[in-house]
Protein backbone atom coordinates (compact mmCIF):
# COMPACT_ATOMS: atom_id res chain seq x y z
CA UNK A 1 0.00 0.00 0.00
CA UNK A 2 1.01 3.17 -0.49
CA UNK A 3 -0.36 6.59 1.15
CA UNK A 4 0.59 9.85 -0.27
CA UNK A 5 0.82 12.58 1.81
CA UNK A 6 3.32 15.52 -0.62
CA UNK A 7 5.26 15.49 -3.70
CA UNK A 8 8.07 13.89 -1.52
CA UNK A 9 6.70 11.75 1.06
CA UNK A 10 4.21 8.76 1.55
CA UNK A 11 3.30 6.08 3.68
CA UNK A 12 4.59 3.08 2.26
CA UNK A 13 3.45 -0.82 3.60
CA UNK A 14 4.99 -3.36 1.80
CA UNK A 15 2.37 -5.87 3.38
CA UNK A 16 0.15 -4.01 4.07
CA UNK A 17 -3.30 -3.78 6.01
CA UNK A 18 -6.08 -1.15 5.53
CA UNK A 19 -8.77 -1.13 8.16
CA UNK A 20 -12.20 -0.17 6.97
CA UNK A 21 -15.24 0.67 9.05
CA UNK A 22 -18.41 1.88 7.77
CA UNK A 23 -16.57 3.00 4.29
CA UNK A 24 -14.18 5.01 6.33
CA UNK A 25 -10.64 4.09 7.19
CA UNK A 26 -9.97 3.15 10.61
CA UNK A 27 -6.17 2.77 9.84
CA UNK A 28 -3.07 1.12 7.93
CA UNK A 29 -0.79 -0.37 9.09
CA UNK A 30 2.28 -3.59 8.47
CA UNK A 31 0.71 -6.67 8.07
CA UNK A 32 2.31 -8.20 11.11
CA UNK A 33 1.08 -5.33 13.54
CA UNK A 34 -2.66 -6.23 12.30
CA UNK A 35 -2.20 -9.88 12.58
CA UNK A 36 -2.03 -8.91 16.70
CA UNK A 37 -4.28 -6.22 17.08
CA UNK A 38 -6.79 -7.43 15.33
CA UNK A 39 -6.45 -11.16 15.52
CA UNK A 40 -10.12 -12.22 16.47
CA UNK A 41 -11.24 -10.63 12.96
CA UNK A 42 -8.43 -12.52 10.90
CA UNK A 43 -9.77 -15.53 9.12
CA UNK A 44 -13.86 -13.77 8.85
CA UNK A 45 -15.52 -13.15 5.82
CA UNK A 46 -14.90 -9.54 5.97
CA UNK A 47 -10.70 -9.88 5.53
CA UNK A 48 -10.34 -9.65 1.63
CA UNK A 49 -6.96 -10.76 0.70
CA UNK A 50 -5.17 -8.96 -2.03
CA UNK A 51 -2.35 -10.74 -2.32
CA UNK A 52 0.33 -9.43 -5.70
CA UNK A 53 -1.35 -6.49 -6.09
CA UNK A 54 -1.11 -2.59 -5.02
CA UNK A 55 -3.77 -0.47 -3.21
CA UNK A 56 -3.71 3.20 -3.49
CA UNK A 57 -6.07 5.95 -3.37
CA UNK A 58 -8.60 6.46 -6.29
CA UNK A 59 -7.53 9.35 -8.56
CA UNK A 60 -8.59 12.81 -9.20
CA UNK A 61 -8.45 13.96 -12.64
CA UNK A 62 -8.52 17.66 -12.54
CA UNK A 63 -9.21 18.87 -16.36
CA UNK A 64 -10.98 16.38 -18.63
CA UNK A 65 -13.89 16.59 -21.12
CA UNK A 66 -16.38 13.67 -20.83
CA UNK A 67 -18.39 15.01 -24.35
CA UNK A 68 -14.66 14.17 -26.35
CA UNK A 69 -14.11 10.52 -25.45
CA UNK A 70 -15.11 9.61 -29.28
CA UNK A 71 -12.15 11.79 -30.38
CA UNK A 72 -9.53 11.27 -28.33
CA UNK A 73 -7.52 9.16 -31.03
CA UNK A 74 -8.12 11.24 -33.69
CA UNK A 75 -5.81 13.10 -35.74
CA UNK A 76 -4.02 16.59 -34.08
CA UNK A 77 -2.21 18.47 -36.09
CA UNK A 78 -3.17 21.79 -34.06
CA UNK A 79 -5.38 22.46 -31.29
CA UNK A 80 -7.59 25.39 -33.32
CA UNK A 81 -7.67 22.53 -36.59
CA UNK A 82 -8.19 19.59 -33.92
CA UNK A 83 -11.24 21.55 -32.54
CA UNK A 84 -12.72 22.91 -35.58
CA UNK A 85 -12.31 19.05 -37.78
CA UNK A 86 -13.45 16.37 -34.98
CA UNK A 87 -13.96 18.19 -31.62
CA UNK A 88 -16.76 20.60 -32.40
CA UNK A 89 -19.11 18.24 -34.69
CA UNK A 90 -18.62 15.40 -32.38
CA UNK A 91 -20.06 17.70 -29.18
CA UNK A 92 -22.73 19.11 -31.60
CA UNK A 93 -23.80 15.70 -31.40
CA UNK A 94 -25.07 15.62 -27.60
CA UNK A 95 -27.73 17.88 -28.36
CA UNK A 96 -29.57 14.66 -29.16
CA UNK A 97 -31.08 13.50 -25.81
CA UNK A 98 -30.80 9.50 -26.33
CA UNK A 99 -27.52 10.06 -27.56
CA UNK A 100 -26.16 11.91 -24.86
CA UNK A 101 -28.14 10.14 -22.04
CA UNK A 102 -26.60 6.57 -23.41
CA UNK A 103 -22.89 8.16 -23.98
CA UNK A 104 -22.95 9.45 -20.10
CA UNK A 105 -24.17 5.73 -18.66
CA UNK A 106 -21.30 4.48 -20.93
CA UNK A 107 -18.52 7.07 -20.00
CA UNK A 108 -18.88 7.30 -16.37
CA UNK A 109 -18.81 3.71 -15.85
CA UNK A 110 -15.38 3.29 -18.11
CA UNK A 111 -14.38 6.22 -15.67
CA UNK A 112 -14.91 4.05 -12.36
CA UNK A 113 -13.35 1.48 -14.02
CA UNK A 114 -9.91 3.43 -14.33
CA UNK A 115 -10.07 4.09 -10.88
CA UNK A 116 -10.97 8.50 -10.89
CA UNK A 117 -13.72 8.78 -8.38
CA UNK A 118 -13.10 12.86 -8.26
CA UNK A 119 -12.21 15.64 -10.22
CA UNK A 120 -13.08 18.65 -12.78
CA UNK A 121 -14.95 17.72 -15.84
CA UNK A 122 -16.36 19.89 -18.87
CA UNK A 123 -19.68 18.68 -20.37
CA UNK A 124 -21.10 19.78 -24.24
CA UNK A 125 -23.37 23.38 -24.30
CA UNK A 126 -26.38 21.32 -24.01
CA UNK A 127 -28.52 21.28 -20.23
CA UNK A 128 -29.52 18.08 -20.25
CA UNK A 129 -26.15 16.58 -21.08
CA UNK A 130 -24.92 17.81 -18.23
CA UNK A 131 -27.85 16.60 -16.40
CA UNK A 132 -27.03 12.95 -17.52
CA UNK A 133 -23.41 13.28 -16.50
CA UNK A 134 -24.54 14.73 -12.86
CA UNK A 135 -26.90 11.70 -12.55
CA UNK A 136 -23.95 8.90 -13.39
CA UNK A 137 -20.84 10.64 -12.54
CA UNK A 138 -19.55 8.81 -8.73
CA UNK A 139 -17.17 10.62 -6.33
CA UNK A 140 -15.92 14.01 -5.72
CA UNK A 141 -16.53 15.51 -9.31
CA UNK A 142 -17.21 18.51 -10.60
CA UNK A 143 -19.48 19.19 -14.20
CA UNK A 144 -19.75 22.20 -15.89
CA UNK A 145 -21.32 23.09 -19.47
CA UNK A 146 -19.16 24.93 -21.53
CA UNK A 147 -20.44 27.88 -22.33
CA UNK A 148 -19.64 29.37 -26.49
CA UNK A 149 -20.55 32.62 -27.59
CA UNK A 150 -18.29 33.58 -30.15
CA UNK A 151 -15.97 32.32 -32.76
CA UNK A 152 -17.88 28.88 -32.50
CA UNK A 153 -20.05 26.46 -34.69
CA UNK A 154 -23.43 27.96 -35.13
CA UNK A 155 -25.18 24.50 -33.88
CA UNK A 156 -22.80 25.27 -30.65
CA UNK A 157 -23.33 28.60 -30.64
CA UNK A 158 -24.91 30.39 -27.42
CA UNK A 159 -26.46 33.92 -27.40
CA UNK A 160 -25.07 35.74 -24.18
CA UNK A 161 -28.11 36.43 -22.09
CA UNK A 162 -28.66 32.49 -22.86
CA UNK A 163 -25.22 31.79 -21.64
CA UNK A 164 -26.14 33.33 -17.93
CA UNK A 165 -29.42 31.67 -17.95
CA UNK A 166 -27.49 28.36 -18.32
CA UNK A 167 -24.81 28.99 -16.13
CA UNK A 168 -27.79 30.42 -13.17
CA UNK A 169 -29.91 26.94 -13.62
CA UNK A 170 -26.72 24.53 -12.97
CA UNK A 171 -25.67 26.22 -10.14
CA UNK A 172 -29.24 26.44 -8.48
CA UNK A 173 -29.78 22.71 -9.42
CA UNK A 174 -26.16 21.53 -8.13
CA UNK A 175 -24.65 23.87 -5.81
CA UNK A 176 -21.09 22.63 -5.81
CA UNK A 177 -21.12 20.02 -7.66
CA UNK A 178 -21.31 22.29 -10.52
CA UNK A 179 -18.49 24.42 -11.94
CA UNK A 180 -18.83 27.49 -14.46
CA UNK A 181 -16.82 26.84 -17.75
CA UNK A 182 -15.99 29.50 -20.20
CA UNK A 183 -14.69 27.25 -22.74
CA UNK A 184 -12.16 29.32 -23.69
CA UNK A 185 -11.57 33.07 -24.39
CA UNK A 186 -11.79 32.48 -28.13
CA UNK A 187 -15.05 30.68 -27.49
CA UNK A 188 -17.04 32.99 -24.60
CA UNK A 189 -16.81 36.80 -24.82
CA UNK A 190 -15.99 38.79 -21.90
CA UNK A 191 -19.48 39.96 -20.68
CA UNK A 192 -20.64 36.67 -20.58
CA UNK A 193 -17.39 35.18 -18.45
CA UNK A 194 -17.64 38.56 -16.52
CA UNK A 195 -21.55 38.06 -15.34
CA UNK A 196 -21.14 34.42 -14.79
CA UNK A 197 -17.70 34.59 -12.87
CA UNK A 198 -20.03 36.79 -11.00
CA UNK A 199 -22.62 34.59 -10.13
CA UNK A 200 -19.87 31.74 -9.47
CA UNK A 201 -18.17 34.21 -7.09
CA UNK A 202 -21.45 35.07 -5.17
CA UNK A 203 -22.54 31.10 -4.75
CA UNK A 204 -18.61 30.35 -4.08
CA UNK A 205 -18.56 27.26 -6.75
CA UNK A 206 -15.34 26.69 -8.73
CA UNK A 207 -14.66 28.09 -12.04
CA UNK A 208 -12.52 26.52 -14.66
CA UNK A 209 -11.28 27.08 -18.65
CA UNK A 210 -8.25 26.67 -20.64
CA UNK A 211 -5.29 29.13 -20.80
CA UNK A 212 -2.12 29.49 -22.70
CA UNK A 213 -1.94 25.90 -24.26
CA UNK A 214 -0.36 26.57 -27.13
CA UNK A 215 1.36 29.46 -29.36
CA UNK A 216 -1.26 29.78 -32.30
CA UNK A 217 -4.24 29.99 -29.68
CA UNK A 218 -2.17 33.06 -27.69
CA UNK A 219 -1.30 34.53 -30.93
CA UNK A 220 -5.26 34.34 -31.94
CA UNK A 221 -6.88 35.06 -28.50
CA UNK A 222 -4.39 38.65 -28.08
CA UNK A 223 -5.51 40.11 -31.46
CA UNK A 224 -9.08 38.84 -31.11
CA UNK A 225 -9.73 40.62 -28.06
CA UNK A 226 -6.96 43.46 -28.67
CA UNK A 227 -9.63 44.84 -30.78
CA UNK A 228 -12.19 44.71 -28.34
CA UNK A 229 -13.53 47.66 -26.44
CA UNK A 230 -11.84 47.71 -22.89
CA UNK A 231 -8.98 45.42 -23.80
CA UNK A 232 -6.71 47.68 -26.28
CA UNK A 233 -4.13 47.59 -23.32
CA UNK A 234 -4.33 43.96 -22.54
CA UNK A 235 -1.18 42.47 -21.49
CA UNK A 236 -1.28 38.97 -21.84
CA UNK A 237 -3.65 35.84 -21.90
CA UNK A 238 -3.83 35.44 -18.02
CA UNK A 239 -4.67 38.67 -17.84
CA UNK A 240 -7.84 39.18 -20.05
CA UNK A 241 -9.17 36.37 -17.26
CA UNK A 242 -8.02 38.53 -14.60
CA UNK A 243 -10.47 41.58 -16.07
CA UNK A 244 -13.24 39.50 -16.56
CA UNK A 245 -13.08 37.96 -13.08
CA UNK A 246 -12.04 34.10 -13.72
CA UNK A 247 -8.81 34.05 -11.27
CA UNK A 248 -8.98 33.01 -8.12
CA UNK A 249 -8.53 30.06 -5.34
CA UNK A 250 -11.43 28.42 -7.17
CA UNK A 251 -10.36 28.90 -10.43
CA UNK A 252 -8.69 25.81 -12.51
CA UNK A 253 -7.03 26.67 -15.75
CA UNK A 254 -5.81 24.18 -18.06
CA UNK A 255 -2.77 23.82 -19.20
CA UNK A 256 -0.72 26.87 -18.75
CA UNK A 257 2.06 26.17 -21.08
CA UNK A 258 3.53 29.18 -22.35
CA UNK A 259 3.71 31.78 -19.84
CA UNK A 260 5.56 35.00 -19.28
CA UNK A 261 6.87 36.20 -16.10
CA UNK A 262 4.77 38.40 -15.22
CA UNK A 263 1.17 35.89 -15.97
CA UNK A 264 3.05 33.43 -13.02
CA UNK A 265 3.56 36.30 -10.80
CA UNK A 266 -0.36 37.49 -11.26
CA UNK A 267 -1.16 33.77 -11.21
CA UNK A 268 0.42 33.21 -7.82
CA UNK A 269 -0.59 36.41 -6.31
CA UNK A 270 -4.42 35.25 -7.49
CA UNK A 271 -3.90 31.69 -6.24
CA UNK A 272 -5.69 30.37 -9.22
CA UNK A 273 -4.69 26.53 -10.04
CA UNK A 274 -3.12 25.61 -12.85
CA UNK A 275 -4.01 21.66 -14.41
CA UNK A 276 -0.94 19.72 -16.23
CA UNK A 277 -2.26 17.58 -18.68
CA UNK A 278 1.07 15.56 -20.19
CA UNK A 279 -1.04 13.31 -22.23
CA UNK A 280 -2.80 16.08 -24.44
CA UNK A 281 0.04 18.57 -24.19
CA UNK A 282 2.76 15.92 -25.62
CA UNK A 283 4.18 15.33 -28.96
CA UNK A 284 2.51 14.61 -32.00
CA UNK A 285 4.43 11.23 -32.40
CA UNK A 286 3.22 10.08 -28.69
CA UNK A 287 -0.55 11.04 -29.16
CA UNK A 288 -0.63 14.81 -27.96
CA UNK A 289 -1.65 17.87 -29.18
CA UNK A 290 2.40 18.98 -29.44
CA UNK A 291 1.43 22.26 -27.15
CA UNK A 292 4.88 21.47 -24.96
CA UNK A 293 6.00 20.92 -21.45
CA UNK A 294 4.29 22.33 -18.43
CA UNK A 295 7.05 23.95 -16.19
CA UNK A 296 6.09 22.52 -12.88
CA UNK A 297 9.75 23.54 -10.90
CA UNK A 298 8.37 27.40 -12.35
CA UNK A 299 4.94 27.12 -10.85
CA UNK A 300 6.43 26.22 -7.66
CA UNK A 301 8.97 28.96 -7.54
CA UNK A 302 5.79 31.58 -7.68
CA UNK A 303 3.92 29.13 -4.92
CA UNK A 304 1.00 28.11 -7.93
CA UNK A 305 -0.79 25.13 -6.68
CA UNK A 306 -1.04 22.35 -9.57
CA UNK A 307 -2.70 19.13 -10.12
CA UNK A 308 -2.53 16.60 -12.78
CA UNK A 309 -5.46 16.05 -15.40
CA UNK A 310 -5.81 13.64 -18.43
CA UNK A 311 -7.51 16.07 -20.81
CA UNK A 312 -9.95 13.67 -22.86
CA UNK A 313 -10.01 13.92 -25.55
CA UNK A 314 -6.55 15.83 -25.94
CA UNK A 315 -5.15 13.38 -24.21
CA UNK A 316 -5.74 9.77 -25.70
CA UNK A 317 -6.47 7.16 -22.84
CA UNK A 318 -8.57 8.04 -19.32
CA UNK A 319 -6.03 6.35 -16.98
CA UNK A 320 -4.21 8.99 -14.95
CA UNK A 321 -1.55 5.95 -14.55
CA UNK A 322 -0.75 6.75 -18.51
CA UNK A 323 -0.93 10.58 -17.43
CA UNK A 324 1.51 9.31 -14.38
CA UNK A 325 3.54 7.60 -17.04
CA UNK A 326 3.70 10.86 -19.00
CA UNK A 327 4.32 13.05 -16.44
CA UNK A 328 7.55 11.55 -15.66
CA UNK A 329 8.83 10.27 -18.88
CA UNK A 330 8.22 13.88 -20.35
CA UNK A 331 10.09 15.68 -17.32
CA UNK A 332 13.11 13.42 -17.59
CA UNK A 333 13.76 13.54 -21.36
CA UNK A 334 13.83 17.15 -20.47
CA UNK A 335 16.27 16.55 -17.81
CA UNK A 336 14.16 18.49 -15.45
CA UNK A 337 14.54 16.96 -11.87
CA UNK A 338 11.43 16.00 -9.25
CA UNK A 339 9.44 14.79 -11.43
CA UNK A 340 9.30 11.47 -9.35
CA UNK A 341 6.54 8.75 -9.18
CA UNK A 342 5.81 9.46 -6.01
CA UNK A 343 5.44 13.16 -6.85
CA UNK A 344 2.86 11.97 -9.78
CA UNK A 345 0.69 9.53 -7.40
CA UNK A 346 -0.07 13.03 -5.02
CA UNK A 347 -0.36 15.12 -8.17
CA UNK A 348 -3.37 12.88 -9.02
CA UNK A 349 -4.48 12.13 -6.13
CA UNK A 350 -4.42 14.17 -2.69
CA UNK A 351 -3.53 17.88 -4.79
CA UNK A 352 -7.06 17.45 -6.04
CA UNK A 353 -8.79 16.22 -3.12
CA UNK A 354 -7.07 19.24 -1.52
CA UNK A 355 -7.57 21.67 -4.20
CA UNK A 356 -11.46 21.00 -4.13
CA UNK A 357 -11.40 21.58 -0.17
CA UNK A 358 -12.65 17.78 0.31
CA UNK A 359 -8.86 16.58 1.37
CA UNK A 360 -10.19 16.22 4.76
CA UNK A 361 -12.71 13.01 4.14
CA UNK A 362 -10.91 12.04 0.72
CA UNK A 363 -7.65 11.90 -1.26
CA UNK A 364 -6.04 9.58 0.34
CA UNK A 365 -5.71 7.01 3.14
CA UNK A 366 -5.66 8.99 6.10
CA UNK A 367 -7.19 8.11 9.46
CA UNK A 368 -11.36 8.72 8.86
CA UNK A 369 -11.63 9.49 5.70
CA UNK A 370 -13.62 7.91 3.18
CA UNK A 371 -12.91 4.27 1.52
CA UNK A 372 -11.91 5.41 -1.70
CA UNK A 373 -9.00 3.51 -3.51
CA UNK A 374 -7.88 1.07 -6.18
CA UNK A 375 -6.24 -2.28 -6.17
CA UNK A 376 -3.74 -2.81 -9.08
CA UNK A 377 -1.66 -6.09 -10.17
CA UNK A 378 1.80 -5.97 -9.44
CA UNK A 379 4.36 -7.92 -12.04
CA UNK A 380 5.62 -11.00 -10.04
CA UNK A 381 9.04 -10.51 -8.57
CA UNK A 382 8.44 -6.38 -8.45
CA UNK A 383 10.84 -5.07 -5.54
CA UNK A 384 9.24 -3.66 -2.90
CA UNK A 385 12.19 -1.79 -1.59
CA UNK A 386 10.72 1.88 -1.90
CA UNK A 387 7.29 3.52 -2.95
CA UNK A 388 9.16 4.77 -6.20
CA UNK A 389 10.11 1.33 -7.60
CA UNK A 390 6.81 -0.01 -6.68
CA UNK A 391 5.14 2.20 -8.29
CA UNK A 392 7.33 2.71 -11.19
CA UNK A 393 7.07 -1.04 -11.55
CA UNK A 394 3.15 -0.80 -11.78
CA UNK A 395 2.71 2.05 -14.05
CA UNK A 396 5.56 0.10 -16.61
CA UNK A 397 3.49 -2.94 -16.06
CA UNK A 398 1.50 -2.51 -19.17
CA UNK A 399 2.61 -3.12 -22.83
CA UNK A 400 1.46 -0.53 -24.62
CA UNK A 401 0.02 3.16 -23.52
CA UNK A 402 -3.87 1.95 -24.57
CA UNK A 403 -3.88 -1.22 -21.37
CA UNK A 404 -3.27 1.17 -18.70
CA UNK A 405 -6.87 1.80 -19.79
CA UNK A 406 -7.41 -1.83 -18.09
CA UNK A 407 -5.07 -1.98 -15.77
CA UNK A 408 -7.34 -1.41 -12.40
CA UNK A 409 -8.24 -4.81 -11.18
CA UNK A 410 -10.86 -2.81 -8.39
CA UNK A 411 -12.53 0.05 -7.62
CA UNK A 412 -13.55 0.75 -4.12
CA UNK A 413 -15.68 3.83 -2.87
CA UNK A 414 -16.82 4.58 0.66
CA UNK A 415 -15.62 0.59 1.37
CA UNK A 416 -17.59 -0.88 -1.00
CA UNK A 417 -16.47 -2.68 -4.87
CA UNK A 418 -18.29 -0.64 -7.64
CA UNK A 419 -15.88 -2.25 -10.16
CA UNK A 420 -14.25 -5.46 -10.34
CA UNK A 421 -12.36 -6.54 -13.43
CA UNK A 422 -12.84 -10.31 -14.71
CA UNK A 423 -9.63 -11.39 -15.66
Amino acid sequence: MINPLNDLACEFFPDGVLVVRDGKVVETLPYREACAKYVEEFGHSNLHELTGTLLIPAFFDMHFHWVQDDVRLMPKASLLEWLEKYTFPTEARFANRDYAKRKAKSFFKRLVSVGTLGGACYSSVHSHALDYAMKEAVGDLLIGNVLMTMQSPEELTQKGPAAVKVAARGIAKYGQRYVLTPRFAIATDPETMRATARLADGSKIFKQSHLSENTGEIDFVMKLYRALPGFRGVKHYTDIYRRVGMLGPRSLMGHAIHLAEDEWRMLGRTRTVLVHCPTSNAPLREQGLGSGLFDFKRAEKHGVRWALGSDIGGGPFLSMLDVMGSFVRQNTRAKRAGATFVKALYRSTLAGAEILGVHKRAGNLGRGKEANFIVLPLPRGARKESAEEVLKAAVGMARTRAQQDHRVAATYWRGEAIFTRDR
